[in-house]
């Protein structure tokens, strides 16, 4: 949620108020994390952002427990947003699972407000090509009509993924009512790091920071580790963070006996960039889907990565690859943990200036693309629009009297820690 919550920011910074209702469970530590025990929810601020935490029934893995959670999330988000005797400009509901922005389609419907369809993640595309629903069944019609649904009543659609005016094309959506803002974050954080030199240490350091989920395929980054251990190559490997793969990826390096392996907790949002001081070279490692990511990618931790100045090295195929534009590091095909490895090796073996200015060219991708006051701005344009057209009130209002919005933001059936990378 750190990218969601620096653009709540920025919004609040420039004089609107916002709101995001939230699960307490944690979907990374598999735990409650923000209530008490029998306390079923909680009002709070950080930073000017107002958050409703509610209290959603546990789980431990993709099964029906965790639908319940989804269930439980969207209900009790609708029900708690319809007693609170307040009346918002705009709704917006976010895809981190599509009950959730079906329940705030309804509180918009229910407040006769604008809802903004917020999407970071295809549904269901995503759940059909990652192999977890079968393109036939009755759950992915089910999801379809309901993602064709929320599309075709949204005042706009907002989106992380740049081909996204090509996927809603097929409900016939036409372009002008999407707008791309993709993940970013707050630059000032990683303004006191360490200028990088491109000089590696004896035992130089490669780092993934993000959630150990299947979606990012760090059985491979363990097999091409495999592969540079057994070639006796000095590198090592730190994976930071957690999710549900994390004790199988665990197993998997004891069973291929690796030396070369470091696993650690999540830490700290505020302290993420000290720890990335400490790398060499980040890992983006994503499945073999193309006909998902013909649609594009926006990772957090790539914005995190740019920011630290430290080069990439990226296993994927995205149709916008900010990698390969900018320069600030080496692409090699996905789910290969040869071409990984050889990617490895092609990156120990450049020249010290060669890798720092890699490391610079990261930073410039991140100051023209991932600045969240930047993206902040466009986020307000959007929204004073949505909320203008709403009103019926003359476009170029906008520029004269720009109004200060109150935007309730219904985000998840769970948390994406602000404290997890």
């Amino acid at each position: 949620m750190t990218s969601q919550h620096d653009l709540a920011k920025g919004l609040v910074e420039k004089g609107h108020r916002v709101t995001f209702f939230a699960s307490g469970f944690s979907h990374y530590k598999f735990k409650e994390i923000r209530l008490a025990p029998g306390e079923k929810s909680r009002i709070e601020e950080h930073e000017g952002v107002r958050f409703v935490w509610l209290k959603t029934p546990p789980y431990d893995s993709n099964s029906w427990k965790r639908l319940r959670n989804m269930c439980s999330y969207s209900w009790r988000a609708y029900r708690f947003g319809r007693q609170l005797n307040e009346h918002p400009d705009v709704i917006i509901g976010t895809t981190f699972q599509p009950l959730a922005c079906l329940a705030a389609y309804v509180l918009s419907v229910a407040k006769k407000v604008p809802f903004v369809f917020e999407v970071k993640d295809l549904w269901p595309l995503t759940m059909v090509q990652m192999g977890k629903l079968s393109p036939n069944s009755l759950t992915t019609i089910c999801l379809l009509a309901l993602e064709r649904f929320l599309a075709r009543k949204a005042a706009q659609i907002m989106t992380v993924l740049p081909g996204a005016v090509d996927y809603y094309s097929r409900f016939a959506i036409p372009p002008a009512k999407i707008t791309w803002i993709p993940n970013g974050l707050d630059l000032t954080r990683y303004a006191a790091l360490k200028p990088y030199t491109g000089q590696l240490s004896k035992h130089w350091t490669l780092v993934y920071a993000g959630g150990h989920v299947r979606a990012n395929s760090l059985n491979m980054v363990l097999q091409a580790a495999q592969i540079q251990q057994q070639n006796g190559n000095r590198v090592r490997f730190v994976f930071i963070g957690g999710g549900q793969e994390k004790s199988n990826l665990q197993q998997l390096a004891q069973e291929l006996k690796l030396q070369n392996i470091e696993f650690r907790p999540a830490v700290p949002k505020a302290e993420l960039h000290h720890v990335l001081e400490q790398a060499d070279a980040f890992i983006v490692s994503m499945r073999n889907l193309p006909d998902l990511y013909r649609y594009g990618m926006s990772f957090n931790k790539l914005c995190d990565y740019a920011a630290a100045g430290r080069p990439v090295l990226l296993a994927g195929n995205p149709s916008n690859n900010w990698v390969e534009e900018f320069g600030f590091g080496i692409v090699v095909p996905p789910e290969d943990p040869q071409a990984f490895s050889d990617a490895i090796q092609r990156f120990e073996n450049l020249s010290t200036e060669q890798r720092a200015q890699m490391g610079r060219n990261g930073i410039r991708c991140a100051k023209e693309s991932f600045d969240i006051a930047m993206l902040s701005t466009r986020l307000e344009k959007m929204l004073l629009c949505v909320v203008e057209r709403s009103a019926a009130v003359a476009p170029d209002h906008l520029s004269r009297n720009p109004i200060p919005a109150t935007i309730s933001k219904i985000t998840a059936e769970e948390t994406r820690s602000k404290n997890s990378p």
